[in-house]
């Protein structure tokens, strides 16, 4: 859990964040370890957040209008 977020990929941070939260709902940590994991998941969420914008933006620049093109 010591690696820095800007080094992880999306999907390891995502399962990163999604095993904190395992842990979270375990209850088995005391309040300092759940604290510090809570702010760790809330750093990794905002990290997800702006690289599905970021990949949001890429995907509008690529399509020739400007809209998101569903695929099927």
């Amino acid at each position: 859990m010591s690696t820095q977020i800007e080094n992880l990929t999306f999907e390891a941070a995502l399962q990163e964040l999604e095993t904190i939260i395992t842990q979270l709902e375990s209850g088995e940590h005391t309040l300092e370890e759940s604290l510090a994991l809570f702010e760790r998941g809330q750093k990794l969420a905002a990290w997800c957040s702006q690289q599905l914008e970021q990949a949001t933006l890429r995907i509008e620049q690529l399509t020739a209008d400007g809209e998101i093109v569903q695929l099927s």
